[in-house]
């Protein structure tokens, strides 16, 4: 079954500051950065947030599945702000 991928505007904005901060620490990283959000492999699976965790740098990407779309609710640094996301979830 194929879902809708909606990302939420606070989230794409997380994801572009933090290309932009790598960029700006090496030219090429923030390429780098956006490739290893673009990788994260989509799954299927129980409804829920599910965190699927970058290798290469310190950030998750957090989402809600939905039986006909995939939510993307934050790109959250692992060290900043624990759960802050978790107001974004909604009920």
């Amino acid at each position: 079954m194929t879902r809708r991928l909606r990302i939420l505007a606070s989230a794409a904005e997380e994801a572009i500051e933090a290309a932009a901060f790598y960029e700006a620490e090496h030219q090429g990283l923030g390429a780098e950065f956006d490739s290893a959000l673009n990788a994260v492999p989509g799954r299927a699976g129980r409804r829920g947030a599910k965190r699927f965790v970058l290798r290469r740098f310190p950030y998750d990407i957090v989402v809600l599945e939905h039986p006909d779309e995939l939510l993307v609710v934050a790109i959250a640094h692992q060290r900043r702000r624990p759960g802050y996301w978790r107001r974004r979830l909604g009920g």
